[in-house]
């Protein structure tokens, strides 16, 4: 009866997020693809194209956010890493390969549109972290999805909000703590065995559970601290790590990016078999690893959102947006370069054949593939993935603990705050130990799903709200 259960659970996740229900296509992309979508495109016309047209004031307004000094508990620069610390991780290296190997090329043109209209979402959602976000008892500011809910809704909505919080709270265990130290520590120990030496990987979860202990018991001030300087950090030293390989490379990027454009709307063969099939595989996976990687709509971002110095909602509404496009059109976008355009011998078929492009192979799966290309892009490049997995996972597990802690704040009073950062630090150990996160991969599909609906019908029922603030002259 158990495993009757869990295939039913996993037939549902699969449902949900791509549309299938076994060996049945009953939908061309799952129902979320169509929620956040749809949420994207109705906020980008009643935004009247806003992130399009403020997209370079959102970046100085947020370079000028260093020094806040208005309410709030860590700038809006220091808000944004938080959000930052989140969207930029396992994503960014093993979804962007997945796009391609389920999706072919077109699949990152996709993930571009997804991008470009979560873009959207997320000023709809640091608005309204701002709009209706509360100051405690402990003299800090709480807000995000289930603030909005409440104080926005309507106490009659407190469902909704308990609803985001546990799924926001089983996401954050699985997905932003036990599946990310697992990740690291395995990126170690395969390092320290291709080297011949014997890792233990306990060993390693201990130090990994130390760090981020040291980080999260100061708060969101601490993490906030640390994000503001680690985040943009790790992000430029990736960018321009894969700008070096694009510069050795420099000849084929025109190439790639034609490929991207043409294999979107099933012009070009390598896609692989019909057209019409393939640009629905291109679609499916880019919009899929899209929102994963900058998780514009789910909810997780504005709560990083609500703690920023400042009192302009609108302000900080287009700051959050400018996170979507550091993530996806700017970090996915290289790793998707360097992989399309580095060539080599690699391994296909259960190794009776070679093949050209990382992405081709089928012994290569999600962060392997990244880590191939840059291994053949620049001498030593295996090693910058290893590094940048690592400081992805890290940033990721400070940044939803503090989502974490806000939820389960919510939900037991926030004196319930400082003993949950102590369970989750053994949860980062416990996610070391674990052998097969395959378990852990389909909670996260669902908790994810509780995150997102939530969220979706409360920044849609409160639409009017985010377009009166947005033409607001006091905001401006």
């Amino acid at each position: 009866m158990l495993t009757a259960g869990i295939e039913w659970l996993s037939a549902f996740a699969e449902f949900i997020w791509g549309g299938e229900w076994g060996d049945r296509r009953l939908l061309p992309v799952g129902i979320i693809t169509f929620a956040l979508v749809g949420a994207g495109l109705y906020f980008m016309v009643g935004l009247r194209f806003r992130p399009f047209r403020r997209l370079g004031p959102a970046f100085a307004a947020l370079w000028r956010g260093r020094y806040s000094q208005e309410a709030g508990e860590i700038t809006p620069w220091q808000a944004v890493s938080t959000a930052l610390s989140g969207q930029v991780g396992t994503g960014n290296l093993a979804g962007v390969a997945t796009a391609l190997t389920l999706g072919g090329p077109g699949a990152i043109f996709w993930m571009w549109v997804t991008a470009l209209i979560g873009m959207a979402t997320a000023f709809a959602e640091g608005s309204l972290a701002i709009r209706f976000r509360e100051k405690h008892p402990d003299d800090q500011y709480h807000g995000g999805p289930m603030y909005y809910i409440r104080n926005g809704l309507g106490a009659s909505w407190h469902w909704l909000a308990v609803l985001f919080c546990l799924g926001t709270l089983i996401s954050a265990i699985v997905t932003g703590n036990m599946i990310q130290a697992n990740s690291a520590v395995q990126s170690v120990v395969e390092a320290g065995s291709s080297l011949g030496v014997t890792v233990p990987g306990w060993s390693v979860g201990l130090l990994l559970s130390a760090l981020v202990f040291l980080v999260i018991i100061g708060g969101i001030r601490a993490i906030g601290a640390v994000a503001g300087k680690l985040v943009p950090f790790m992000a430029l030293a990736y960018v321009l790590a894969a700008a070096v390989v694009l510069a050795v490379h420099y000849a084929a990027i025109g190439d790639a990016l034609l490929l991207i454009i043409r294999a979107a709307f099933g012009l070009e063969q390598a896609v692989g078999g019909i057209a019409g099939y393939g640009v629905l595989a291109a679609i499916r996976a880019g919009v899929a690893r899209g929102l994963f990687s900058n998780e514009a709509g789910q909810g997780s971002v504005p709560i990083a959102h609500a703690a920023a110095r400042t009192n302009n909602p609108v302000r900080q509404g287009e700051i959050a947006m400018v996170g979507v496009f550091i993530d996806t059109i700017i970090v996915c976008t290289m790793t998707a370069l360097v992989i399309l355009i580095v060539p080599g011998q690699f391994l296909s078929m259960g190794g009776t054949e070679t093949v050209t492009y990382a992405w081709q192979s089928t012994d290569l799966h999600a962060s392997a593939i990244t880590t191939a290309a840059f291994a053949q892009g620049i001498p030593g490049g295996q090693w910058i993935v290893l590094a940048a997995q690592l400081l992805f996972a890290f940033t990721t597990l400070i940044g939803w603990a503090y989502y974490a802690e806000q939820a389960i704040g919510y939900l037991f009073g926030d004196r319930s705050a400082v003993p949950f950062r102590y369970v989750w630090v053994v949860f980062v150990f416990l996610g070391t130990l674990v052998l097969d996160v395959t378990g852990l991969w389909l909670l996260g599909d669902l908790s994810n799903a509780a995150m997102l609906f939530p969220n979706l019908i409360a920044i849609l029922a409160l639409s009017g709200v985010v377009f009166a603030m947005a033409k607001d002259s006091r905001y401006a």
